[in-house]
């Protein structure tokens, strides 16, 4: 796909997003500068098999957890213009880790702060996840992996160099709160 049709995908995706973002109860969340990190959140609560992170936490069905997504249309817009899969990798990775201290004082600040159990999010972006403090779980409900599929789609032929790559499968990425505040509270 060519960067002018891209470009226009991208225009119209964001008149999308902005009703998207109306029906969702996401939230933006001000990095110290008073900016938009490039990650959206809201609570909600967990509806999937109980999980155990690997400090211990345990997430069981209806725990309270701030979920996270990646502002894709916001992203996409600066990383059109890299004509690397690796510089594209960098970038969103740099991105997410710069945005991880702004979501620790989101909590510590959150009226449901001690109901918060950690951070769940939905990606096929996974790579490096890891090394961020993320736990990588699979999806076990078909049908919720498949929608998810579906609408990952255009993210990743947008965002993909070379449109036969394979689409990586969805997954849960989990944080405890403790993980998060640990790694990423600001002043430590």
């Amino acid at each position: 796909m060519n960067l002018h049709v891209k470009k226009k995908c991208l225009s119209m995706w964001k008149k999308i997003d902005s009703i998207y973002f109306r029906f969702t109860r996401l939230v933006y969340i001000k990095n110290e500068f008073g900016e938009n990190i490039i990650i959206r959140v809201r609570l909600t609560k967990y509806k999937g098999h109980k999980v155990t992170l690997s400090d211990g936490t345990i997430i069981n069905k209806n725990d309270s957890l701030l979920k996270i997504h990646l502002h894709n249309v916001k992203l996409l817009r600066i990383v059109q213009e890299y004509d690397s899969e690796v510089r594209k990798a960098l970038f969103t990775y740099r991105s997410v880790k710069e945005s991880l201290p702004s979501i620790a004082d989101y909590i510590q600040m959150h009226r449901d702060e001690h109901e918060i159990k950690g951070l769940i999010g939905i990606t096929s972006l996974y790579k490096g996840s890891r090394k961020l403090g993320f736990e990588v779980y699979p999806i076990h409900n078909l049908y919720y992996k498949l929608f998810k599929r579906v609408s990952f789609f255009p993210i990743h032929v947008l965002s993909s160099i070379k449109f036969n790559k394979e689409m990586p499968q969805p997954v849960y990425l989990f944080m405890s709160k403790e993980g998060l505040l640990n790694k990423y509270k600001q002043g430590s």
